[in-house]
């Protein structure tokens, strides 16, 4: 019989020291956020009623369970979030801090006869509300039309959508430009900046639900430019968006290509809070993982850091040319401050918690239609859990997974741009194949 070796014990003990001493900082720090976030909301309300003449609401105060629909419309992809109502908070637990229901209804009169298109803690450059000069409020589309023109006609259509606090700059800047003379010559891309993002329209009158940014979608780019067919590639939280359009034009889908897709398998009552704390967990350890939390557990607090950083962003923009010397900045810095927290709260909550219950739905329908689903994710992904891929494959089993070794989030797209745009225009073109 082999005898234990004596070092086993101290070695684990460190993990399990480390482990401990996390969660009991972490337990401090988001006590701590509990209590900030709260203060805050009182804050927010004293000023909000100071600058703009009204109070605006908030979702603080715990309503309950029962499903808020937009517009009374008992529509799944209507449906607010409960992670808006169901967030923990230990010190309104506790019942400190309490609204009166009579200060709650008369917010909620306010909200409901106030419409405001740039907040006050909201940047007002020309470039951040150069959208409120357009009446058709479409999305902004960057469109890369076949060289030479005369192919439009049998082009391949394909509709590109980005990941949360994103652009169309991520298609831009790293596909367009990548294409082989194949490519260049028989596509016709899309680039969408979604609602609330980029140079996209971004009311504060929107929820952002899955509804709003399947509409604008189809308004701006199926029906703007006749689309009867197109292929669809998506990352990250552009992937929800994508299996519901999908979902939605069956027929006129050739193929589905999703890089780094959040998808847990779980009932519909649990599904939006599942998502919440699984993409963004109470700790804070890593750093990446601490910094989604912050965003997506508080709101008041996450409106003060899209204060600091996005309302100025101009003067961070040239703080960083400065530091850095160089005469322009990175697409990715700049995307993170191309939003406004209203529109990057509600996408969290009613497309990445909220889309959650939605999911099963739409790969049933790619399941049962037969499309060609590629799904793509780097093997140390730290933001969408590797089991996700395999969640998906499990739902589709015709789905092709091709995993990425030594690849995070975003470098399956940023770090093999050349290798990534071959396999998009073999997907592509063997599809077409397919459908002939």
């Amino acid at each position: 019989m082999k005898t234990p070796s004596p070092f086993v014990v101290p070695i684990k003990l460190p993990r399990i020291f480390s482990k401990t001493l996390i969660t009991a900082i972490s337990y401090i720090v988001f006590a701590f956020l509990d209590l900030l976030d709260i203060v805050l909301c009182l804050f927010y309300r004293f000023i909000d009623g100071v600058k703009e003449g009204s109070t605006h609401l908030c979702y603080c105060k715990n309503r309950g369970t029962q499903r808020k629909y937009v517009n009374g419309e008992s529509e799944e992809d209507t449906e607010l979030s409960e992670t808006f109502f169901e967030r923990k908070n230990i010190f309104r637990e506790m019942g400190f801090f309490k609204l009166t229901k009579e200060n709650e209804e008369g917010l909620i009169k306010k909200e409901g006869s106030v419409m405001v298109k740039n907040r006050w803690s909201d940047c007002k450059c020309e470039s951040c509300l150069s959208w409120q000069k357009f009446e058709d409020q479409n999305l902004h589309v960057a469109v890369k039309q076949p060289s030479p023109i005369e192919n439009l006609e049998s082009a391949e259509n394909v509709i590109f959508l980005h990941g949360f606090l994103s652009s169309s700059y991520l298609w831009t800047e790293n596909v367009f430009l990548n294409l082989s003379q194949n490519g260049n010559q028989n596509c016709r891309l899309f680039a969408v900046d979604l609602l609330g993002f980029g140079k996209s329209p971004k009311p504060s009158d929107c929820f952002y639900t899955i509804s709003d940014h399947l509409e604008m979608v189809e308004k701006s780019v199926i029906n703007q430019f006749q689309l009867g067919s197109f292929h669809l590639v998506a990352h990250s939280m552009g992937c929800i968006i994508a299996l519901g359009i999908a979902a939605k034009y069956q027929k006129s889908v050739k193929s589905i290509t999703l890089i780094a897709p959040p998808y847990f398998p779980s009932s519909k009552e649990q599904a939006s809070l599942n998502a919440l704390n699984r993409l963004a967990e109470r700790k804070i350890w890593p750093p990446l993982l601490f910094g989604s939390s912050v965003m997506s557990w508080y709101e008041h607090v996450g409106r003060s850091i899209c204060f600091i950083i996005c309302r100025n962003h101009r003067t961070w923009k040239w703080l960083l040319k400065l530091v850095t010397r160089k005469r322009e900045l990175s697409f990715l810095f700049m995307d993170l401050t191309r939003h406004t927290h209203h529109s990057a709260w509600h996408t969290m909550h009613n497309v990445i918690c909220g889309g959650a219950k939605l999911i099963d739905r739409y790969l049933e329908a790619v399941n049962s239609s037969e499309l060609m689903l590629t799904v793509i994710q780097g093997d140390k992904d730290e933001v969408v859990p590797s089991e996700c891929i395999h969640n998906i494959k499990l739902k589709v089993p015709s789905a092709e997974i091709r995993i990425i070794p030594d690849a995070n989030h975003n470098s399956p797209i940023l770090d093999r741009k050349e290798d990534f745009c071959r396999d998009l225009e073999h997907i592509w073109f063997s599809s077409t194949e397919k459908y002939k």
